[in-house]
């Protein structure tokens, strides 16, 4: 217990030196900080949701080579972060970072990528509990007839799951935390079963060689791609499998005010979430490919595709799969609602949003920011009212989370040495700034290919998010009403 208390005085003082009094509470260990971070990258939600978006790029390729290579690339950018977070280990995470780092109006930038690729999250998440996982799956294993729903049930059935998350989030913030501890074990355990479940039971040998083979699918019956000449263009658009699965790890830095031994543990569940991901994440979606009757008619299938490999197995087996993977995609969802809720805590906390002072409150017996956690739930839901949103919202937080991940890790950079002469104790030494630019490089590189058509929407508000930002910096007056984030006291 002496350490315990230890470690958390430590946390308390280090907390105290950025400028800052404990308000949350310190209740997660190592596996927590891992485990909300791994269930939002969650494979079972992007890497089936998101399965057909590669598979419908460059064939197989795409994911046997393509989840490699983007893996490698959020890899690269989650060593970055976690160096960072070993330093600056706060609720606001990449905003802390970028104006520690940068600036106050770099930081305010940062904030707002991050904050909108948030929320995008939770809105194409529970968008996919609702149409992929409960009413394309769950209800149909059960029985239930779902030809018949409409628009009024897909707002009727993510607006019940967001807000039933925030009242787990606000009101039993202790039980969020075991109950998503339960989710990291789940993914691990479903993801084998499936696994093993359809390689026993598929018929036929298994073509390896479809993982490596290209062949240009863009423009075909069941491709989300318009026609593209080539092989290139077609291969990156797919790498947006691998950036739409594995992203929503700073979740584990936003947590850090009320994770214990923060500065060691919060970058271990950065890297760690990051790599069990990439691991488990490419057995699970190169059986996808393995299983297939043939590639092209798993591209015919679209998102449909998933559905159709659960059918080749036993019906109790279908059942057992299926309400489980609803059960970690909801989880899922109910995670990423808490890393949003507590980076608009620490945005409001510095006077950074609209109704600062009210986003801000605490609940003085729970720990949880209330206000924060409606807000992010009703700005969730309010993003899913456009009919077709998962692709655009799917994108669109991969986009601009990762743009959030390279701002403060690109000033990082620069700053190092010179005005960023405190490390933690999870420090790449001589490598650092090598992987500060493969991380720039490479996170810049899986933007470009997140706005390219025909995610050209993401694009329009991207440039439109640049445009009210820079209106409210420089002409209404938020470069002076905003202080920034305390003085950090090295």
């Amino acid at each position: 217990m002496s350490d315990v208390n230890q470690a958390l005085d430590h946390d308390v003082a280090e907390l105290k030196k950025m400028g800052y009094e404990q308000e949350l509470h310190r209740h997660m260990g190592g596996f927590s900080n891992f485990a909300i971070s791994f269930s939002i990258i969650c494979i079972l939600a992007g890497g089936i949701s998101a399965f057909p978006l590669a598979l419908g790029g460059a064939g197989g390729a795409s994911i046997g080579i393509g989840w490699l290579v983007g893996a490698g690339f959020a890899t690269i950018v989650a060593l970055a972060m976690a160096q960072i977070s070993s330093s600056y280990p706060t609720a606001g995470g990449l905003y802390h970072w970028g104006s520690i780092l940068g600036g106050k109006g770099f930081g305010w930038c940062t904030a707002w990528f991050n904050l909108l690729g948030l929320i995008f999250v939770v809105a194409s998440v529970n968008f996919g509990v609702y149409d992929f996982f409960f009413k394309g799956l769950a209800l149909p294993i059960l029985g239930v007839d779902t030809s018949g729903f409409g628009y009024s049930h897909q707002i009727f059935f993510i607006a019940l799951f967001t807000i039933s998350q925030a009242i787990l989030i606000y009101r039993f913030p202790k039980f969020t935390t075991k109950i998503t501890d339960i989710s990291g074990y789940l993914i691990f355990a479903i993801t084998v079963v499936l696994v093993l479940a359809l390689l026993a039971y598929h018929q036929g040998e298994l073509e390896f060689s479809r993982l490596f083979t290209f062949t240009n699918f863009t423009g075909t019956e069941g491709s989300v791609w318009p026609a593209s000449e080539g092989m290139v263009f077609p291969f990156l658009l797919g790498l947006l499998l691998a950036v739409y699965t594995i992203t929503g790890f700073d979740a584990s830095a936003h947590t850090s005010e009320e994770t214990r031994d923060a500065a060691r543990t919060v970058p271990k569940g950065i890297v760690s979430s990051v790599v069990y991901s990439t691991i488990f994440g490419y057995l699970l979606i190169c059986t996808f490919v393995l299983v297939l009757p043939d590639v092209p008619t798993g591209v015919k299938q679209g998102f449909g595709f998933f559905a159709e490999l659960l059918k080749t197995l036993p019906p109790a087996l279908q059942t057992v799969l299926g309400l489980g993977i609803f059960l970690v995609n909801y989880l899922c969802g109910l995670a990423c609602l808490t890393s949003t809720s507590r980076m608009m805590y620490a945005f409001a906390r510095d006077g950074g949003l609209p109704a600062s002072s009210m986003l801000r409150t605490v609940s003085p017996t729970l720990k949880t920011p209330v206000a924060a956690v409606w807000v992010s739930a009703i700005l969730a839901i309010a993003a899913t009212l456009y009919a077709a949103a998962f692709s655009v919202l799917a994108v669109g937080c991969a986009v601009f989370l990762y743009i959030s991940y390279i701002m403060p890790v690109a000033v990082g950079i620069l700053a190092e040495g010179k005005t960023w002469k405190h490390k933690g104790p999870f420090d790449l030494g001589g490598m650092s700034k090598l992987v500060g630019v493969l991380a720039v490089i490479g996170g810049g590189f899986l933007v470009i290919v997140g706005i390219q058509p025909p995610n050209e929407k993401v694009l329009y508000v991207t440039i439109a998010m640049l445009v009210v930002m820079a209106i409210f910096w420089f002409v209404l007056g938020e470069s002076k009403r905003f202080k920034g984030p305390p003085a950090v006291k090295e």
